[in-house]
This record gives structure tokens, C-alpha cells and sequence, in this order.
């Protein structure tokens, strides 16, 4: 296992809304979005980069606990979700960030960040 305080790579951490699931697959509409934000976290955690999505369904304390996230919320109400944090600091709020925009948060190539086939 990577250990992340020894990686000088940012932590790049997205808090969703309340989902079913990561992908969007669970409902009769797909959501391309999730589908595609749920590729690129599965991509870069297999290259040993660090990144963390939590679901407010399933880890309600984590939204609590991180202050940042918890001032965003008490701001604007869950509205604010998706939430993405670097290194703990809020980058983007109320949508997922661009492959373009991980790519340069993670110092990675962007076409790192699909599945090759």
C-alpha cells in the first residue's frame, strides 16, 4: 500500500453527493459524468496515484470531520457537492473537474487517464 505522507504528489480527494453508487450505472439514466469521474479515480489509483472519493451516503462523518468540506456545506447546503480538495484545500465545487484539470493538479498526462484498451 502507497503511503501518502511519504508521496510527494498532491491528494487530490472528491466528496459526492449522496450517491448509489460511484459509477451511475444503478439508475435507468447513465450518467456519463460519474461514469467518467469513476474511470479516472479506478485509473489513477491502479498507477499508485493518490486520490480519495468519498460518498456522503456512505461516509457522512468524513464530511463532518474535514473542516473545509463542512464550511462548504454549511454555507450552501449539500448544493456545494461535488467538493474537490488538494492537499485539503477546495479547488472546485458543484461539478467534477475536467480530465485537463487532474491531469495538471496530479502532474500526470491527461491521456493517462482512460483505461487503455
Amino acid at each position: 500500500m502507497l503511503d501518502l505522507k511519504l508521496d510527494n504528489r498532491k491528494i487530490m480527494k472528491i466528496y459526492d453527493s449522496a450517491l448509489c453508487c460511484p459509477t451511475g450505472l444503478c439508475g435507468v439514466n447513465i450518467d456519463p459524468e460519474l461514469m467518467r469521474i469513476a474511470i479516472v479515480v479506478e485509473t489513477l489509483k491502479r498507477k499508485g496515484i493518490p486520490v480519495v472519493r468519498y460518498n456522503l451516503k456512505d461516509n457522512p462523518q468524513v464530511y463532518i470531520d474535514t473542516k473545509v468540506v463542512n464550511e462548504c456545506l454549511m454555507k450552501e447546503t449539500a448544493d456545494v457537492l461535488p467538493i474537490i480538495t488538494l492537499d485539503d484545500e477546495v479547488v472546485l465545487t458543484k461539478q467534477y473537474p475536467s480530465n485537463a484539470q487532474i491531469a495538471e493538479w496530479l502532474n500526470v498526462k491527461e491521456e493517462e487517464l482512460t483505461v487503455k484498451k
